[in-house]
């Protein structure tokens, strides 16, 4: 509001004053995309409503919660879809907006599954439809990670670059004493940050594949063994210690289900 009320007092139609509209107009731009993106938070925060069941609850009552609980929460995902989305459309190069979607795909990817295996008990009669949409919805998932993780890279690259649209704007701001409304954050600050946002993105989209590789594996899938050796490459990028990544490929269900079948083999 300060920038659009300097440009104001000067006369609209200098050269300075247009440079100011510009930048409050990238400002209320971030700001709308922000306001939306935190309203998406809000539906994902309300989908993962914790259900509680009656000790002596039928089955059937039982189920009928199931099913509301799982309807209940796939429209709240639709709808923080949607607000990620519209972020997007507003700031195309809002890569927040695509890592939400990302996940907010992933999230309901792993809901569809989880609604399916609890209510057909088996795996194996899970419907191919079923199975086909959660597939997808990982398919859309991943896709929203890599063009976020790319969208980021190409900022980051700029601000190294010093093309950022803050560097644009530095010495106009400087000149009417207005720069401390953006915050230059120092080298090592910088490095900093980038270094904690690139662990979450690979995190995340580690944590995906890994999901995906046992959902894959579980329809007995030959791509899920794929699927999981690109999800440790991403857990490594991340900064996953080897400690965890070994605990966490001797608890997929590949190696469980070996483990089982040991068990039962008679000696």
């Amino acid at each position: 509001m300060k920038l659009y009320s300097e440009a104001m007092e000067d006369t609209v139609t200098s050269e300075e004053a247009q440079e100011l509209f510009e930048i409050a107009a990238d400002k209320f731009q971030e700001m709308a995309a922000l306001a939306l993106f935190n309203w998406g938070n809000v539906h994902m925060s309300k989908a993962r409503k914790r259900i509680f069941f009656p000790e002596d609850g039928s089955r059937e009552s039982v189920l009928a919660q199931v099913k509301s609980a799982y309807e209940w929460a796939k429209k709240e995902y639709t709808k923080a879809g949607m607000r990620y989305e519209e972020a997007m459309k507003i700031k195309p190069d809002f890569y927040e907006g695509l890592l939400a979607l990302g996940q907010q795909k992933f999230e309901q990817a792993k809901l569809c599954w989880c609604h399916a295996i609890g209510i057909k008990i088996d795996v194996g009669i899970v419907e191919s439809g079923t199975s086909q949409e959660v597939l997808e919805l990982y398919n859309k998932a991943e896709d929203s990670m890599e063009r976020g993780m790319q969208m980021w890279e190409e900022m980051e690259e700029q601000c190294l670059n010093g093309l950022s649209k803050f560097d644009k704007y530095k010495s106009q701001l400087q000149k009417m004493g207005l720069d401390g409304l953006f915050k230059d954050a120092s080298p090592e600050e910088a490095a900093e940050q980038a270094a904690n946002m690139s662990s979450q993105i690979y995190l995340l989209w580690g944590t995906l594949l890994y999901e995906r590789s046992v959902v894959e594996y579980k329809l007995e899938l030959p791509t899920w063994e794929e699927c999981l050796e690109v999800s440790v490459e991403k857990f490594e990028l991340a900064g996953a210690s080897p400690t965890d990544i070994a605990v966490m490929i001797k608890n997929h269900s590949s190696n469980q289900t070996a483990l089982e079948g040991k068990i039962q083999t008679p000696t």
